[in-house]
């Protein structure tokens, strides 16, 4: 028997629409038909270097080594079948791994590229994002894309374009939705309602569920929309319908809570979002004698009762330990959750106040300490406290909750984030994310830092692909919007990247880098002006605006305008004297590249490197510094930041 052989191809299935049908009205007919699709094929795959692999009745699958050879092809193939007699033939493509064995191929660029050509349309080329990335500059061809689809047996949403040449069908995005069966099952679990006579126990409602969303999370199968976005229909009166939509899921979680006393009721409805059909509707009444045994109870019940519509033999029990003894700790750390989501800096220093309470009642209780660990980076990150000052508490935080409990997601991450936001320590930082991507690998954020790691190690499939799986999972999240967005920029496809950096500051209008990058993206389609001004007007507060001197002067070099270039650098040096530019060896790297004194731009990239600019972390793929890769003084540059792997 042959062994197995790997490698990189470009599959396409093609097939013949209503072939079967034909077959039974005029066999004859349907013969020429097949005899034709098969000669213009065959010819047209043997000119582009293709190989056919197998023929199945009305359909094929081949082969090819080069995309642009594939796109070629597949183009040439349906503008001679429009020809008459006319041939309704529907092509997909993937590229990606494929195993050849004496049984056929197979892999998931298989799978994928089937799926593809199940949802094409008669005269069409549908292609999946990974093909597109390949001939997004070959201006010989023109795409549009299609949105994002989840694909049977594909683990991550894939965005679809139709190639839009000359003679070439184009779906349109609603007949393509509509035709598209979504396999994966979502779900989202709204805040429930406080209708206790208290108002203050709105915090008891939310922590119901979110203990409901945790324990959805452990079931393989199943996509759960993330806490950030779910909760953020809290107090929306929108239809239940439109909610789905707003957050991209099959089925919404809804109920309320009501506490009198030592008694609770909970309420709970799964709605199908498509029709507003209730898939249950349930009522628990229990004793609150203890609070962990109510909401484990009502996690699981849901759980198991939901986990009946998923594919695939049924799971073991979903099992949860309570995370402290003491009722009145867990109460305060419930509390000062529900301040720090608040978003505000006054809730954050009220949770704190909760959190550090809990573990004096309880010390071997870790989730506070998660708590606090978050509390510490929010101070460094917003110069609350002095930066290194409040990192350095952070990561004693988030060392203690790990050494009380090391399968505390949350944790992983705030190390994860320091490890790599403050240290560099970017092997430590693979090691805590693949922690948590095995403890809970449908965590938005997991996925979210997952792909800017990516991202900062030049893997740019595996940082768009991490991207968007966060976004799936979390649509109205601000860090995964502008993680899509980096994924985007240094995948080269700019005017997607601005698309999604808007989304992110139609929310969050002071996301002080977000605003920075798209100014970097508008650089890089040559809208100068554009740039300029938002480098201008990037506001970190209602009161505050930053002006970023060296991009905006690195923006008039591009203009040609090199007097303005200097201007820019003069503005530098007055801001060094007055002790105001927070990033000063920075903004001198920008200005120096723009005046072409790359001696002195390196110079200071090496300054910046020292202080541990956080720019530098995406230098490897910030589309600024791509024509200086193969300088020796960049790869000597790269090798100090990354070390020589």
């Amino acid at each position: 028997m042959q062994k197995n052989i790997r490698q990189l191809a470009v599959v396409m299935f093609t097939d013949m629409v209503g072939y079967t049908a034909l077959m039974q009205e005029d066999e004859d007919k349907a013969r020429k038909n097949r005899e034709r699709h098969r000669k213009v094929l065959e010819r047209s795959i043997q000119e582009h270097h293709g190989l056919i692999l197998q023929y199945y009745g009305d359909g094929t699958l081949s082969v090819f080594g080069s995309v642009i050879e594939a796109i070629e092809c597949a183009v040439e193939i349906q503008q001679e079948l429009q020809k008459e007699p006319k041939i309704p033939l529907r092509i997909g493509m993937h590229v990606g791994d494929i195993v050849y064995s004496d049984d056929g191929i197979y892999g998931d660029a298989v799978n994928i590229a089937s799926r593809i050509e199940n949802l094409s349309v008669p005269g069409g080329v549908l292609i999946s994002d990974k093909v597109y990335d390949e001939i997004k500059n070959h201006h010989e061809f023109s795409t549009t894309t299609l949105g994002e689809f989840e694909l049977k047996n594909v683990k991550r949403p894939v965005e679809l374009f139709a190639v839009t040449n000359e003679g070439l069908q184009i779906p349109t995005k609603k007949a393509l939705k509509s035709s598209a069966k979504t396999t994966i099952k979502t779900i989202a679990v709204l805040p429930f309602v406080n209708m206790s006579a208290d108002p203050e126990n709105e915090y008891f409602s939310e922590g119901i569920a979110e203990e409901i969303i945790n324990a959805l999370t452990k079931i393989e199968g199943l996509n759960v929309t993330a806490r950030t976005s779910s909760f953020a229909m809290k107090g929306k009166d929108i239809d239940i319908r439109e909610a789905g939509k707003i957050l991209g899921v099959l089925s919404i979680l809804e109920g309320s809570v009501r506490k009198a006393g030592n008694k609770v009721r909970i309420t709970a409805q799964l709605i199908n979002t498509n029709d507003g059909f209730h898939i249950f509707s349930e009522e628990y009444d229990r004793e609150l004698q203890d609070i962990f045994t109510v909401q484990d109870e009502i996690s699981l019940m849901i759980a198991n009762k939901f986990r009946e519509n998923l594919e695939g033999p049924p799971k073991k029990e979903l099992t949860e330990k309570p995370p402290t003894e003491n009722l009145e700790a867990y109460d305060l750390y419930l509390k000062g959750r529900y301040h720090l989501y608040e978003g505000s800096m006054e809730g954050v220093k009220k949770s704190q106040k909760y959190f550090e309470k809990a573990i004096e009642l309880a010390p071997d209780f870790a989730l506070p300490y998660t708590g606090l660990s978050t509390i510490f980076s929010h101070y460094s990150a917003f110069r609350t406290m002095e930066p290194d000052e409040a990192y350095t508490i952070a990561k004693k935080y988030a060392l203690k909750s790990l050494e009380i409990d090391d399968t505390l997601v949350v944790s992983h991450l705030a190390l994860a984030q320091i490890c790599f936001v403050n240290e560099w320590d970017f092997k430590k930082t693979h090691e805590l994310i693949n922690k948590s991507m095995h403890l809970n690998p449908g965590n938005a954020e997991v996925h979210s830092w997952s792909s800017i790691l990516a991202n900062v190690e030049g893997k740019l499939d595996e940082a768009m692909m991490e991207a968007k799986i966060s976004m799936s999972l979390d649509p109205l999240s601000q860090m995964s919007s502008y993680v899509l967005g980096v994924a985007y920029l240094t995948n080269e496809r700019y005017t997607k990247a601005i698309e999604q950096f808007d989304k992110t500051l139609q929310k969050h209008p002071f996301a002080h880098k977000t605003g920075i990058l798209k100014a970097e993206s508008y650089l890089e389609l040559g809208e100068f002006d554009k740039a300029i001004e938002i480098f201008n007007n990037i506001p970190i507060s209602p009161e505050r605006v930053n002006v970023h001197w060296g991009a905006i002067g690195y923006a008039y070099s591009k203009k040609g305008e090199m007097k303005k270039v200097h201007e820019c650098l003069e503005k530098i040096k007055e801001q060094e004297k007055a002790g105001t530019d927070e990033f000063l060896n920075w903004s001198y790297t920008l200005i120096y590249l723009a005046l072409n004194e790359t001696d002195k731009m390196f110079k200071y990239l090496d300054k910046s490197l020292k202080e541990k600019v956080p720019s530098l972390l995406f230098i490897k793929v910030d589309p600024i510094f791509k024509p200086f890769r193969n300088d020796p003084r960049f790869i000597n540059l790269m090798v100090k930041t990354f070390g020589s792997d």
